[in-house]
């Protein structure tokens, strides 16, 4: 169904694997105006057409590629695009966000997305090049790492799986270049349906609203970006891995299976440590001027190096501080296709089953010279593997050890200790795809890592600050921008605070305890908002691309009405209120070297921040609420 709208392609494909037959699928404007693009506009297709109780491993489950309206466009780090399913880890939305180069190359090929169904009898990969749509025999190729993968599908962009998506791993990724779809489990969606890889080609142009406006505001942007102390100096020089040193000397990385917030040998796996013994060049995505990404070499090739979630999840997590082993970990993991977050708190946490004697499993902390065998007997669910293959859950359903389990809703926790930041501990509880830093709203930057912090410890203020990040990270994934663009929020001036202590200070108490202004802002119409921020472009250049009426309210609203839509579809499933939970470590045990107030209050928190979301008492969106958002369609007595 074509659009009005300029930025979009108009059309979004629909392929039957059962049947081998394509079409188009029917998207109103009403929804893009709705739900822009992305994981929003996925969770919409899901919720109109997936019945309740789906088997998530079944062919009756879709698996849904999405772009945005600034993907291909050229604005700052709008590669990313989207793949959504019902997950087959947590049994809630799936979906993972992206880089790489297959969502501008899906959208020159005149496609915003692809809706896959069915699966089909025998391997098989998507060609798609323009208009031309073919379902060809993957026999070659099964069985391939992603590596050979992607180069036997020859020109254009390319996702695939690997091993791990092919036997079914709950954990498996998607990998397109060198970017990884990592959680979720949407690689293993895409192996039940036999679907080891698409590729796509094309040389339609995009079209602009205002063409020469909207290239004027990419230029501001780019310079807005390039100027930052996060995105023009730290996230250049140090990547991802920078965070490791201050989150160590705050009590916040994870060490020993989340059993501590410390870890002696930080300093052998910091992002100072990968920059000056390590780093070849930086690298980036498509249109990404921040360059974060890290090029090592290892056994005489170049290779992508490892963000801080692999680092510090088989890392100080492990108690391995040998960054030769996880720059190796980290290559063998992309090639086979599985998740480093998963795989890290997996493999920690059978490290602690085996040290308290309820499992035999021969995974010990500071052991590191079986983990490369243990990595491919998951892969292909062999011995151990088998086990492991499922998540921390099914771990701690069928040996025990609940209560140090570090989840949410069946999803590993990422990087980051949450009896450290209440905040970050709540949107890890709330998020709607499970314990994900991102999805949570990231509030670690605004409590530990970033320049100007809020008290980590005062949970008062922590609902609508966390609800805020959420909704406004939500928007930016669905507009097609990484979220590393955010970081710009932060004024410059606020990165000299650290070095001004009495004034730092004075900055954490304002921020902690005028959070009422936040709720003031969250509760305040769309139509008080409607300003575009100079920090945060993405609703004007949304504006400008598409021709679409876009503000700072409507944007944040969308991210609001998005993230609504996806608990909807959580409780849909079953997974409500009892699942907004994180394990007793995190609620009921000081954090080491931390005092009392260390403890998540987690119960403390959750009612407030249900209430300011506009659901009851049992997490539940009200009648008002879905008016407010115009998510008419849902009957909440279904539900």
């Amino acid at each position: 169904m074509a659009s009005r709208y300029k930025g979009y392609a108009g059309k979004i494909l629909d392929i039957n694997l059962a049947t081998g037959t394509t079409g188009e699928y029917p998207l109103s404007d009403a929804d893009r105006e709705k739900f822009l693009g992305g994981r929003f506009i996925s969770t919409k297709i899901l919720w109109d057409e997936l019945k309740p109780g789906t088997d998530p491993m079944s062919a009756d489950n879709l698996l849904i590629v999405m772009t945005s309206p600034l993907t291909g466009t050229g604005a700052p780090s709008t590669s990313r695009y989207d793949i959504s399913a019902k997950s087959p880890l947590t049994g809630a939305i799936g979906h993972s966000n992206s880089g790489g180069n297959f969502g501008i190359h899906l959208k020159r090929a005149g496609w915003d997305g692809i809706v896959i169904r069915g699966k089909s009898e025998k391997p098989v990969y998507i060609d798609i090049d323009e208009d031309t749509i073919e379902i060809k025999s993957a026999d070659h190729i099964w069985g391939a790492n992603t590596e050979e993968t992607q180069e036997a599908l020859g020109k254009g962009g390319k996702m695939v799986i690997g091993p791990a998506g092919e036997n079914l791993v709950k954990y498996a990724v998607i990998v397109s270049g060198e970017r990884v779809h990592g959680r979720t489990g949407m690689g293993t969606v895409m192996g039940s349906k036999n679907l080891k890889g698409i590729v796509a080609r094309g040389k339609k142009k995009i079209e602009l609203d205002q063409t020469d406006k909207f290239r004027d505001g990419v230029k501001k942007w780019i310079k807005l970006l390039q100027g930052h102390p996060a995105t023009g100096d730290l996230a250049p020089r140090f990547g991802t891995a920078n965070f490791v040193t201050i989150l160590n000397k705050k009590n916040a990385l994870p060490t020993r299976n989340f059993s501590r917030g410390s870890f002696e040998g930080a300093k052998n796996i910091s992002g100072e440590r990968l920059a000056e013994d390590y780093l070849v060049r930086n690298s980036g995505c498509p249109s990404c001027p921040i360059k974060c990404g890290r090029v090592v070499e290892l056994d005489g090739k170049q290779i992508k190096g490892p963000e801080y979630e692999i680092i510090c999840l088989m890392g100080s997590n492990l108690e391995i501080d040998d960054m030769d082993a996880i720059i190796r970990w980290n290559y063998e993991l992309d090639l086979l296709g599985l998740d480093t977050i998963t795989i890290g708190n997996v493999l920690g946490f059978a490290a602690e089953l085996n040290e308290k004697g309820m499992w035999d499993n021969g995974i010990e902390f500071g052991k590191k010279d079986n983990i490369s065998d243990i990595i491919k007997d998951i892969a292909n669910r062999e011995g151990i593997g088998a086990d492991l293959a499922e998540g921390v859950k099914f771990l701690s359903e069928k040996y025990g050890g609940k209560e140090f389990a570090a989840h949410s809703k069946g999803l590993e926790i990422a990087g980051y200790e949450p009896r450290a930041a209440a905040g970050h501990a709540l949107g890890y509880a709330t998020a709607n795809r499970g314990a994900c830093h991102l999805d949570g709203g990231y509030m670690i930057y605004f409590e530990i890592n970033g320049p100007m912090t809020l008290d980590p410890q005062h949970y008062k203020s922590k609902p609508a600050w966390t609800i805020l990040d959420q909704n406004l990270l939500a928007a930016i994934s669905a507009g097609g921008n990484c979220l590393f663009t955010a970081w710009t929020f932060v004024p410059n001036f606020a990165y000299k605070l650290p070095n001004m202590k009495w004034t730092s200070a004075i900055v954490s108490k304002i921020l902690t305890y005028t959070w009422f202004l936040i709720t003031a802002l969250l509760k305040a119409p769309p139509a008080m908002m409607k300003l575009n921020l100079p920090m945060l472009p993405h609703s004007k250049l949304i504006r400008l691309a598409t021709g679409m009426k876009m503000d700072f309210g409507l944007f944040t609203r969308a991210g609001e009405r998005g993230y609504t839509l996806e608990r909807l579809f959580n409780l849909r499933e079953g997974i409500g209120k009892d699942k907004d939970a994180l394990a007793r470590r995190f609620t009921d045990v000081p954090l080491e070297k931390g005092n009392e107030k260390s403890k998540v209050p987690l119960a403390q928190m959750l009612p407030p921040y249900y209430k300011l979301r506009g659901w009851d008492k049992n997490g539940i969106p009200t009648p008002k609420t879905l008016k407010k958002l115009n998510l008419d369609f849902v009957d909440l007595s279904k539900l």
